[in-house]
């Protein structure tokens, strides 16, 4: 294209250098004929080595024009050319980054897959096991012996897979790679609009590549050594951005930024800290308080279950039949509540959102604490990308900000109203 450009210049000032020899032989001739009518014949030959000189002086300066121009062109084109291995490198993020949409978003099949194979078999272990109790309370001779016999070691295999399932969370996993796989994928989409939106430079690639490798962090494939925490002792936002966020340099295309717009940003911060990440912080306490009562309670139940059957034939059978059968069922519903329910998914739904709105809050601070304004994040663009985060027109979030800042008071609503 810069080509095309270059040539069509160039066609154009040779062009008017053309109009441009002729003005000057057209003034040349004219001067002839005016030396010719007042001194004879004998100014001819004076008269064309001067046209001569003139078309000479025309080829000149439009070659000179001409290199002008191609030098011109030649030193923008040159300086327009991205490094081939900065755009390689990028290039090869991106594979890499596809390929782990694809690998987070198998793997969370298969895991959803444990979590209804799981559930659905354990429930049907823990349901046989208590009707052979009560079938074995009603019965006397030999039957008898058979049937607690297998209750029991029912009874004890569904304690075992109820705490291999409580232990790994087969909901929250799902939920994390959920989460991975979408953040992938929007990591490739930032990734190839660096790449279409201008020149990449070598700051492009180690911030791609940091990201890479925060989200290996955050959202771990291996079950073994790396997994994360599913009863944490404190609850925190998910973190899956890189700790040092290097800001981009020389990426902005205006500054558009005011008094009132930093005002705005801050009290939208305010706005963050007190109310949806606190909120959210609470309520995934409350839902890991809950998975860790379930997930005690179904392997003690069915524990409970077993040794009811153990006891049911001797003195206190009446009791140890009644264990052996209410204790199953019970199990039955608290392993449906946990896991049917998706308890540990809710928390970790939370613990994203929670870290979602941090993200939102350093992005913010991050913009708002850079004292040149010039190396900053446009402002109108910031202020628009904020909106659409948090669910908002912009007029809405100039209200929000404005009704926070005319009564002198905390913002009381949600900030957010996507989620």
């Amino acid at each position: 294209m810069a080509s095309l450009q270059s040539s069509s210049v160039i066609g154009s000032l040779a062009y008017s250098s053309v109009r441009c020899r002729r003005g000057m032989t057209r003034a040349a001739i004219n001067m002839l004929k005016l030396h010719t009518g007042s001194g004879g014949l004998s100014l001819r030959l004076p008269a064309r080595d001067l046209v001569q000189e003139v078309l000479d002086m025309g080829i000149g300066l439009s070659a000179a024009t001409t290199s002008h121009v191609e030098k011109k062109y030649q030193s923008r084109t040159v300086s327009n050319v991205s490094d081939p291995m900065v755009i390689a490198k990028l290039h090869a993020i991106m594979e890499a980054v596809a390929d782990r949409v694809e690998m987070h978003k198998n793997i969370g099949e298969q895991r959803d897959n444990w979590k209804s194979l799981l559930l659905t078999s354990i429930n049907a272990i823990t349901l046989t096991a208590a009707t052979m109790a009560g079938i074995a309370a009603t019965n006397v001779g030999g039957p008898l012996m058979a049937l607690k016999l297998s209750s029991t070691l029912m009874y004890l295999a569904a304690t075992g897979m109820l705490v291999v399932m409580n232990k790994i969370q087969p909901s929250q996993l799902v939920e994390e790679q959920r989460n991975a796989a979408r953040l992938f994928k929007q990591l490739h989409c930032q990734i190839q609009t660096t790449l279409s939106s201008g020149n990449p430079a070598s700051s492009d690639v180690e911030e791609a590549m940091e990201k890479v490798l925060a989200l290996d962090k955050a959202y771990p494939l291996p079950l073994i050594g790396v997994m994360l925490e599913k009863f944490p002792k404190t609850v925190e936002p998910a973190v899956w951005w890189p700790q040092h966020r290097q800001r981009q340099e020389g990426r902005t295309y205006g500054n558009g930024w005011s008094v009132e717009l930093e005002e705005e940003m801050r009290e939208i911060v305010g706005g963050l800290k007190r109310k949806d990440i606190e909120d959210y912080l609470r309520l995934g306490k409350i839902a890991l308080k809950v998975n860790k009562i379930l997930s005690i309670s179904g392997p003690l139940l069915t524990g409970m279950a077993a040794c009811g059957i153990a006891f049911e034939g001797s003195s206190h059978a009446p009791w140890a039949a009644i264990v052996g059968v209410v204790a199953g069922a019970m199990a039955s519903v608290v392993n449906t509540m946990e896991h049917g329910g998706q308890v540990g998914m809710v928390f970790e739904m939370y613990r994203n959102n929670a870290g979602f709105f941090w993200l939102m809050e350093e992005t913010i601070e991050s913009n708002l604490s850079e004292i040149d304004v010039g190396r900053r994040e446009n402002g109108e663009l910031f202020e628009m990308k904020v909106a659409l985060q948090m669910g908002r027109s912009l007029s809405e979030l100039k209200n929000l900000a404005a009704s926070s800042s005319k009564k002198g008071e905390a913002i009381e609503e949600f900030a957010s109203k996507l989620f």
